[in-house]
């Protein structure tokens, strides 16, 4: 049952963990109801930006590096829906639907690049989302915005580098059909919304060129000389993972309650690649189970360290304590899945 569900040992040990620290937050009298609904709410506010990663993974061209580009996207969105001063539900769909087209035309040239460097596609990623946020921070300097609440009140231009959204559509999905049980609150809207996000993607896994896909990632050469179209199914891959990222950061903002500019996307991609990796994906077929058990394990023990840290030593080793067993956890995830790789290959 646990190779059918996909769970392996690291997933159990991590879970384990997790209960421990549970049992430890009860003695500590830290509120279980509280971390659990923070549990919730950080589940799906990083989920989306961690199922972003599963199309190319799938397609075998590695884990989005570049993240950025499509973080940046989705900044674009939203603050187009905050320049023309949309609140509400409707002011978060008007930021997606600006998004989207933005993601395809930066997600097309972003593939297009990663076409030519096949093969060393993780690096190169890297470099690109490196780049790419130092270029935007000229954009968000002279950017041609007119709501006052964006820009810098001396002078009148430029972005400021937090946008607060409480005015527009702060927190309009976590608090949509929102309800309490055993004292925990369950953002219901913003569960269905990270359901729908899922759903779309495990239907196009499903579909035609979806299976394509998985066949490319699994045997490029049995993709080859199945007359498939390799070029087209990466430049698609990357496309898709670039529109799931931009919407993904639509939702992490809105949850978050501030648009945050200049250097800020340039490390998300890596608590992104953490948690998908810390669910047990090797690359080749990544499934929903991955995104949805990787980012609940990440964020719930990043969520739980820090009160426990908090309430067992001073505020300043906290911090670091509670870095040090989180990395800790990608690192042990990491560990037992590359000598589990080498034991497959070592029998093959």
């Amino acid at each position: 049952m646990k190779r059918r569900l996909g769970i392996q040992l690291p997933q159990l040990v991590i879970l384990v963990f997790l209960v421990s620290m549970l049992g430890l937050a009860f003695r500590l009298d830290i509120s279980l109801t509280s971390l659990l609904g923070d549990a919730l709410v950080r589940l799906v506010m990083n989920g989306v930006l961690v199922l972003s990663l599963v199309p190319m993974l799938n397609a075998g061209i590695g884990i989005n590096y570049g993240l950025p580009v499509a973080i940046t996207a989705g900044l674009l969105g939203l603050c187009l829906a905050v320049n023309f001063k949309i609140t509400g539900l409707p002011g978060f769909a008007a930021a997606v639907l600006f998004a989207v087209p933005l993601a395809t035309i930066l997600g097309y040239g972003y593939a297009r690049i990663l076409n030519c460097v096949q093969g060393r596609e993780e690096i190169t990623a890297t470099f690109i989302g490196f780049s790419f946020v130092p270029l935007m921070n000229y954009f968000w300097a002279v950017a041609p915005f007119s709501n006052p609440a964006m820009l810098w009140p001396i002078g009148g231009k430029g972005m400021r580098p937090t946008i607060g959204l409480r005015d527009y559509f702060s927190k309009e999905l976590n608090t949509l059909w929102s309800f309490h049980l055993f004292g925990i609150t369950v953002p219901a809207g913003l569960l269905l919304f990270f359901a729908l996000c899922c759903l779309a993607v495990g239907i196009f896994f499903k579909t035609r060129t979806g299976v394509a896909m998985i066949a490319l990632g699994e045997n490029e050469a049995f993709a080859k000389l199945s007359g498939m179209n390799i070029s087209r199914l990466r430049i698609l891959a990357v496309i898709l993972s670039t529109i799931l990222g931009a919407v993904g950061i639509c939702v992490y903002a809105q949850s978050y309650g501030f648009i945050e500019l200049y250097d800020a996307p340039q490390m998300m991609a890596f608590p992104a690649a953490s948690a998908i990796l810390v669910g047990g994906s090797a690359g080749k077929k990544t499934t929903l189970l991955h995104v949805i058990l990787g980012t609940f394990l990440f964020q719930t023990t990043y969520v739980i360290s820090g009160p426990i840290a908090n309430a067992l030593m001073v505020p300043e080793v906290a911090e670091i304590f509670r870095m040090m067993i989180t990395n800790g956890i990608i690192l042990y995830a990491l560990v037992h899945e590359g000598k589990r790789t080498r034991e497959k290959y070592a029998a093959s």
